[in-house]
């Protein structure tokens, strides 16, 4: 039993730390705020006309 209390202890302590760490840059860091660029290809906004598909036809024959 000591020893499963250790481990359990140590993964307690373990994630008590990264809860700490994760308050920490939530409460002391702040965000920048800044403009955001997405360049988009003129290929993406005007796609080149493609004549429609010609509809399939049903295959006929005899077995």
């Amino acid at each position: 039993m000591p020893t499963l209390f250790r481990f359990l202890f140590t993964i307690g302590v373990i994630v008590g730390l990264v809860y700490a760490g994760l308050f920490a840059l939530a409460i002391f860091v702040e965000p920048r705020e800044r403009d955001v660029t997405v360049r988009i290809p003129s290929e993406r906004l005007n796609p080149a006309q493609t004549p429609p598909a010609a509809p399939a036809t049903p295959a006929t024959g005899s077995p």
